[in-house]
């Protein structure tokens, strides 16, 4: 039995090495299957193809199409082992007419997403239903990495809109949680918002950190805001519930006046849609793995 278990070892060494694969990355089973077992989950795309359509695990395969060029498989991943490489230009889009569960919405709706990112810099939208410019804003649920304009640099931030529109007065929209913790840079690290119907939370490894109400950057001067907005970026108060605005779902990067912006640099492992918000103890626990 164990000349067998060798003899195969052996071949599957030879396999790779003749077409280029690192015989050291292996599937982490025990992980991608704690995740997919998790009620409310939609999809969880783990990254593992090499090229072409991206396909979920969940409610349904959801496959993501690359957009302005290829996207690189690296063999680096906490999950299937492999993960997607982010450059700037390139993004994955699902289009709105086959979103399907993935079209969540509504009033009183929650919302989990979760990424496994090793990020590099810049404002980064990870994944989500968001739109900011087609008929005036399409926006639904986004996830992103460093949102500074409303004090999100370098944080976590969900976003949510139900009107899909800019936050009056505000030319953009504000709605948008932030984590306390700054996301690190060419690290792995999950990173995750819930939505509960009324509030926002991010979440960086896990742990959710709230922040005081604090002066929000650029809400000066506005009518009804001479002084500015004060408020709390985590947990971020919206009542309003997620809108069904139409948006595609996009990975990666976002469709703004200029065209596609907010690129995503860095590599992306998993990403995660539930259709309920996940306690802090479930997050917590789906943000701790074991590199083998």
């Amino acid at each position: 039995m164990i000349k067998n278990c060798v003899a195969i070892l052996f071949i599957v060494m030879i396999t790779n090495a003749l077409f280029g694969q690192s015989p050291v990355v292996q599937a982490n089973l025990t992980y991608l299957k704690s995740i997919t077992a998790m009620d409310g989950l939609v999809a969880l795309w783990d990254f593992k193809e090499e090229g072409g359509r991206r396909k979920a695990h969940g409610m349904g395969e959801f496959p993501l199409q690359e957009v302005e060029g290829k996207i690189e498989r690296v063999n680096d991943g906490p999950i299937s082992g492999y993960s997607a490489l982010f450059t700037g230009g390139a993004f994955l889009r699902l289009q709105n007419d086959k979103t399907g569960k993935l079209n969540i919405h509504g009033k009183g709706q929650s919302i989990t997403v979760m990424a496994w990112v090793k990020w590099t810099d810049s404002t980064g939208f990870v994944g989500g239903m968001w739109n900011e410019y087609k008929d005036g804003g399409k926006r639904q649920y986004g996830l992103f990495v460093s949102l500074p304009h409303y004090n999100g640099a370098e944080q976590v931030c969900g976003h949510i809109s139900y009107t899909g529109k800019p936050s009056p007065p505000f030319p953009y929209s504000i709605d948008y949680s932030a984590s306390k913790q700054l996301v690190k840079k060419g690290e792995w690290q999950c990173i995750a918002f819930t939505y509960d119907g009324k509030f926002i939370k991010s979440y960086l490894q896990g742990k959710f950190e709230a922040r005081e109400p604090e002066l929000i950057n650029n809400t000066k001067d506005f009518k009804g805001y001479p002084d500015g907005l004060t408020q709390s970026k985590n947990p971020y108060y919206y009542p309003d519930g997620i809108g069904s605005n139409g948006s595609d779902f996009t990975v990666g990067a976002v469709s703004l006046k200029t065209g596609m912006g907010n690129f995503f640099r860095g590599q992306i492992a998993g990403l995660a849609v539930f259709n309920r918000a996940l306690t802090e103890y479930e997050i917590n626990n789906l943000s701790t793995w074991k590199y083998k």
